[in-house]
C-alpha cells in the first residue's frame, strides 16, 4: 500500500514538473539579433543578384523568411536609423536632417526601442566583437550614448553593454552594424584578401549605370563586400550554436539604406530605399517563406517588441509584420539635409508604383557632394562620359541640371525607374490619387518642433583642401580612382596644425 502510494506521488511530481517545465518554456522570451548591413540595396544571391556568393543569407532566406518589399523611410543612414530606433517616421520626430540635432533631447511622447526591450526584462547589446569595425554604429540624430541608463532628460544610454552575448544575458537583444559593406578606405584591401574575389566580366550592370571598366571593377568590389559580410553573418550563427543558444534567438537581417552609388543611397528611388528583409526563428515560422507585403523599416521595430512580447506603443508609426492584421499600401519615404547638401523630396512607394515630389528642382541629383566625391569612381566616369555625350538617355538623366518636380514610375513594368509616367495622359488618375496621399502623409507626419542644428561636415574642408594643395590627387579622384577619405582628412588636419 505504502509502496503504490508513494509510486503515485512520484508520478503525480514527475507530471507536475514536466508541465511546469513546458509552461516555462512557452514562457520564456527569445533572444533577438538585430544585424544592419550598411548601404546595400538587393543585392544578394538569394535576391537574385548575378555574380555574389551569399550562402550563409541564402541559408536564412531558405529557413527563414524573405520579404521582397521592404523600403526604409529616408535613404540616408542617419535618419533612416533614427526612425528605427523609435519605430516612428524621421519627419514626424524631427530626426530627419542628417547628423544633426546631437545635442536635442528626444521629445517626451517618445522612448527609444531599446529602453523598452530593458523594462521588459532584456539585456541590450551593441555590436559584435567578430565582426568589423566592432559594429557599434548608432548614428541617430537625437541626444544619446552608446551605454548607460535612459530617462531621456537627464540619462541617454540606449544599450547595456557591447560586443558580446552569454547566457547570462538572456533574454538579450543585440544589434550588430554589418559596417564593411559601407563605402570605405577598406575596400581595396577585402578585395586583395579575397580568395575568390568578384570578377568585374561577369557583372550585371543596371541600364542607368555606364560599361566601363571602373564603373565594372567598383561594382565588382561592392560585391566582394557583401561576400566578407554573408562571412560575419555565417561567424554569428556559429556563435549562437557554439553558446547553446541558437534554439531560441531570432535573427532579423536588413539594409540601412541603399548602396551607395547612383540612384542609391541619397536618393529617393528604388536602389536607395528597397532593402533586403530576412528574418530567421525556425522555432516559430515555416522556412522558405517569401513574403510581398508591403514593409516599412519602422514596421521591423514594432515587430521586434512584439516578439518580445510587448504591444506597440501609440507613437509609433511601425507595426508587427507578422500579426494576422497587418495591412500596409505604401511607405512614406522623404529626403532632407545631408551634409551640405540643402534638399527636400518626398516621396511614396508599394512596389508596384512610384510617385516622388522634388520641392528643390533646382538641386540637381549630381550635386556634388563633398563626401561622395571621394567614394563614387562611376559618378566621376560617368560625369566625363556625358560631357563627351557617350552616355544614352537612361545614365543621363542622374546628371541634368535640375531634377523633374515630380516623378512617376510604374515598378512591375519599369523596375529602373527609367520612364517617368509623370506627363502621360493615361496615368493622370494615378499621380493625382498618389500625389494627394503623399501630401496625406505629410499632415500625419508633422514634425514635433522646427530645431534644426546640423553639424558642419570636414569633407568639404577636406575636398577643398585636396583640390588646392593635393591636385595631383585630386585629378586621381576625377579620373576614377578612390584616393582615401580618412587619409585625406587626417592630411587636412595636420596642415591645419601647422
Amino acid at each position: 500500500m505504502k509502496k503504490s502510494l508513494v509510486i503515485i506521488i512520484l508520478a503525480l511530481s514527475l507530471n507536475c514538473c514536466k508541465e511546469k517545465t513546458e509552461v516555462e518554456r512557452k514562457t520564456v522570451k527569445p533572444n533577438i539579433i538585430w544585424l544592419m548591413a550598411e548601404d546595400i540595396s538587393l543585392d544578394l544571391e538569394c535576391y537574385g543578384m548575378p555574380a555574389v556568393k551569399t550562402p550563409m543569407l541564402n541559408k536564412m532566406a531558405r529557413e527563414g523568411v524573405k520579404f521582397n518589399n521592404c523600403f526604409v523611410t529616408n535613404s540616408i543612414c542617419s535618419p533612416s536609423r533614427s526612425a528605427m530606433m523609435i519605430g516612428t517616421h524621421q519627419v514626424k520626430t524631427n530626426t530627419h536632417h542628417h547628423r544633426s540635432n546631437r545635442d536635442v533631447p528626444l521629445d517626451n511622447q517618445f522612448t527609444p526601442f531599446t529602453q523598452l526591450l530593458r523594462e521588459n526584462g532584456y539585456t541590450t547589446i551593441l555590436g559584435n566583437h567578430g565582426v568589423y569595425n566592432k559594429g557599434r554604429k548608432i548614428d541617430v540624430n537625437f541626444k544619446h550614448k552608446a551605454l548607460g541608463e535612459w530617462d531621456g532628460k537627464t540619462k541617454f544610454g540606449l544599450f547595456d553593454k557591447y560586443d558580446t552575448f552569454e547566457k547570462d544575458d538572456q533574454p538579450f537583444f543585440a544589434q550588430i552594424q554589418l559596417q564593411i559593406t559601407h563605402r570605405g578606405d577598406w575596400w581595396n584591401e577585402i578585395r586583395e584578401k579575397s580568395e575568390h574575389p568578384v570578377n568585374p566580366e561577369e557583372v550585371v550592370l543596371p541600364d542607368f549605370m555606364a560599361d566601363h571598366p571602373t564603373v565594372r571593377l567598383d561594382w565588382a568590389k561592392y560585391l566582394d563586400q557583401i561576400e566578407y559580410m554573408d562571412n560575419e553573418v555565417a561567424m554569428i550563427f556559429k556563435e549562437l550554436e557554439d553558446k547553446g543558444m541558437a534554439d531560441n534567438t531570432i535573427v532579423v537581417f536588413i539594409g540601412d539604406n541603399g548602396r551607395c552609388n547612383i540612384k542609391g543611397k541619397g536618393y529617393l528611388h528604388d536602389p536607395g530605399l528597397h532593402i533586403p528583409l530576412i528574418v530567421y526563428y525556425p522555432e516559430q515560422f515555416k522556412g522558405g517563406q517569401v513574403r510581398d507585403d508591403v514593409v516599412s523599416a519602422t514596421d521591423i521595430t514594432a515587430t521586434i517588441l512584439d516578439f518580445a512580447g510587448i504591444d506597440t506603443p501609440s507613437f509609433m508609426t511601425g507595426k508587427p509584420i507578422f500579426k494576422n492584421d497587418f495591412d500596409r499600401e505604401y511607405v512614406f519615404a522623404a529626403r532632407d539635409l545631408w551634409d551640405e547638401i540643402d534638399e527636400k523630396s518626398r516621396a511614396i512607394t508599394s512596389g508596384e508604383w512610384k510617385y516622388i515630389r522634388n520641392d528643390k528642382p533646382d538641386t540637381p541629383f549630381d550635386s556634388h557632394q563633398a563626401y561622395l566625391e571621394f567614394y563614387r569612381p562611376a559618378v566621376h566616369v560617368m560625369r566625363t562620359l556625358n560631357e563627351e555625350d557617350k552616355l544614352n538617355d537612361a545614365q543621363k538623366f542622374f546628371f541634368e541640371s535640375t531634377k523633374p518636380k515630380e516623378e512617376l514610375y510604374n515598378l512591375k513594368d519599369d523596375p529602373l525607374e527609367i520612364n517617368n509616367l509623370v506627363n502621360n495622359a493615361d496615368y493622370q488618375s494615378v499621380l493625382e490619387d498618389l500625389r494627394a496621399k503623399t501630401i496625406g502623409f505629410e499632415d500625419d507626419f508633422v514634425p514635433v518642433s522646427n530645431v534644426y542644428n546640423p553639424v558642419h561636415p570636414i569633407s568639404v574642408d577636406a575636398l577643398d583642401w585636396v583640390k588646392t594643395e593635393r591636385p595631383i590627387l585630386y585629378q586621381d579622384m576625377l579620373d576614377g580612382v578612390e584616393i582615401g577619405f580618412k587619409k585625406v582628412v587626417n592630411e587636412y588636419k595636420k596642415s591645419q596644425k601647422k
